[in-house]
């Protein structure tokens, strides 16, 4: 009896493992275009059905404590670690769609898509219009 407990609580534990590789939840590493180094950390979080991305962490940055002096209201001047850059994401099959994505260095937000690239790395599209208009940067799993 005791044998088949434990075998069914190291079953759970390796399928808990493996829904938690296979979600967008969780901690992500940017990188930069321009350098191809790692830029930032962001944590995407679920609330009521919807997906948020902030920044938990900023690699290196080149301005000790950097504002978002560039963003839109209400996060114009608003400390870029801490700032939640991914709002509204709904998960739609394998997709999650219909969010906005903010730029910090830019102050721009766009429209954004984000989809799973295998289990470590998280494919990014932000765009304005349609979704060809744009362009996908691919995140890994931290």
């Amino acid at each position: 009896m005791k044998k088949t407990v434990l075998v069914l609580f190291v079953m759970l534990l390796g399928s808990m493992a493996t829904l938690q590789a296979q979600s967008v939840v969780g901690k992500w590493k940017t990188i930069d275009d321009a350098t191809g180094k790692e830029k930032s950390i962001i944590e995407i979080t679920e609330k009521d059905g919807e997906y948020f991305g902030k920044i938990i962490k900023l690699i290196n940055p080149t301005v000790e404590n950097p504002k978002c002096d560039k963003c839109p209201s209400p996060d114009k001047g608003k400390p870029i670690l801490g700032l939640t850059i991914i709002k509204g994401l709904v998960k739609k099959g394998q997709e999650y769609t219909n969010g906005k994505i903010l730029d910090p260095q830019s102050g721009k937000e766009y429209k954004c898509t984000i989809k799973l690239n295998g289990s470590n790395k998280l494919d990014v599209r932000g765009y304005v219009g349609i979704s060809l208009m744009g362009r996908t940067q691919t995140w890994v799993r931290a």
